[in-house]
């Protein structure tokens, strides 16, 4: 029985024709209707239509453009080639050389991670803003009294006058030592936990209390026009530093008179006092703390008050040398490690300079002089002062374990 093609409309084999510049290539599928197997074809082209030949140049050359790209900034972005930099270095060098700077960069990697080790193992130096918390908090050596709120606030006055203009005139009306002072503030809506807040934000620069009314901008501004906008705590110790206002405590340093005739100076020349504040040095050396403490206890403290006369502290200067002395102070005021006050203005009442020129021995390095600025700075429990000294003569010799320490200029 015949069959032909005509009966058979649906059929699946692929058909070329066409014009014959453009050969197209057809894909026939079938999809089932609802009624029998009758299938229904779809025609995909997979030609793409004609290409001119000169978008294909265009092409081509812009894909080797962008490959040159790649290449050249991929040449510009390898790194060097240490192995061979090394050959070139060593092709001549003798093999025991050659050991010998493997071990040096063996010892070296060992030194590295050890300083690393000891500086993770070593707490962290207390920060003049943690210390004047504490001064806030604990109260040292207090000078004045605030009334607010028929609740006493024993402060102190160089650092309220240092930080603060509404204080520095009020404070001034009233000089004499322990005086009570009634608080009369004029914003609205001060209580007493916020006045308190006020205080430790002039002693540290921050608020020590979460409290939604320093959110609003209003009473901000109030305090702001009654009060002053202070300084950074940076700037305004640096100021009550290098000013000395409302200062407190004078340090002189004795010294052995023999060495000071064969020195040819003078006893009062040795004998230079430096000015500083009680609530500065007791708040960051336990040291001094404790001295003035002391005085306190035993009665000395009551005279200078009745006399009113700064409170002076006699330093042995063959364990705290005078040279020393202000780079302790500075540090101490404004967590900066300055070793420049040591070379800018000579001491010739430094009697370790004395013991030096006598004995015959040159000036010290600056590791020596570090060096022993730590173990002072150890004396003093002035853990600030002692990392940074750490750190420079770790500097200066590597064999010196140091870290991280204060900030070093």
């Amino acid at each position: 029985m015949g069959a032909n093609a005509s009966n058979y409309p649906h059929s699946c084999s692929p058909r070329v024709g066409g014009n014959s510049q453009a050969q197209q290539t057809f894909i026939g599928t079938s999809s089932y209707s609802q009624q029998g197997y009758g299938c229904e074809s779809k025609l995909y082209s997979l030609d793409h239509g004609h290409e001119k030949p000169q978008d294909k140049k265009k092409r081509t050359s812009g894909l080797a453009t962008l490959k040159k790209k790649f290449i050249k900034r991929r040449k510009s972005n390898r790194s060097a080639d240490h192995a061979k930099q090394m050959r070139e270095l060593l092709s001549g060098w003798d093999v025991r050389d050659v050991n010998a700077l493997v071990e040096e960069y063996e010892g070296t990697s060992a030194l590295k991670e050890l300083s690393l080790q000891a500086s993770l193992a070593r707490p962290e130096a207390r920060t003049l803003q943690k210390d004047m918390a504490d001064l806030y908090e604990y109260k040292y050596c207090t000078d004045v009294d605030l009334i607010f709120q028929e609740t006493c606030f024993p402060v102190h006055r160089a650092i309220l006058a240092a930080r603060c203009p509404f204080f520095k005139t009020l404070l001034s009306s009233s000089p004499e030592y322990g005086a009570e002072i009634i608080m009369d503030i004029n914003t609205a809506g001060i209580d007493m936990p916020m006045f308190s807040a006020l205080l430790h934000y002039l002693y540290t620069g921050e608020f020590g209390m979460e409290d939604s009314r320093f959110q609003n901008v209003d009473i901000l501004v109030q305090l702001s026009e009654e009060f002053g906008t202070p300084n950074s705590l940076d700037v305004d110790m640096r100021g009550l530093f290098d000013y000395m206002c409302y200062y407190d405590v004078v340090l002189s340093f004795s010294s052995d008179s023999e060495l000071v005739e064969a020195f040819g100076g003078n006893q009062n020349c040795l004998d230079e006092e430096l000015k500083a504040h009680k609530a500065v040095i007791s708040a960051r050396s336990p040291f001094f703390r404790n001295l003035l403490q002391r005085r306190i206890r035993t009665g000395e403290e009551i005279t200078d008050r009745t006399l009113r006369t700064p409170t002076r502290i006699i330093l042995d200067e063959s364990i705290i040398p005078k040279k020393y002395a202000k780079v302790i102070l500075h540090c101490m005021y404004t967590d900066v490690v300055d070793l420049s006050v040591l070379h800018c203005s000579p001491s010739v009442g430094s009697l370790s300079e004395v013991q030096a020129l006598v004995a015959g021995k040159p000036n010290m390095t600056r590791a020596e002089e570090a060096m022993e600025l730590y173990h002072i700075a150890l004396f003093l429990e002035f853990n600030m002062l002692a990392q940074g000294m750490n750190t420079v003569a770790h500097s200066c010799n590597p064999s010196t374990l140091g870290g991280r320490g204060g900030w070093i200029t």
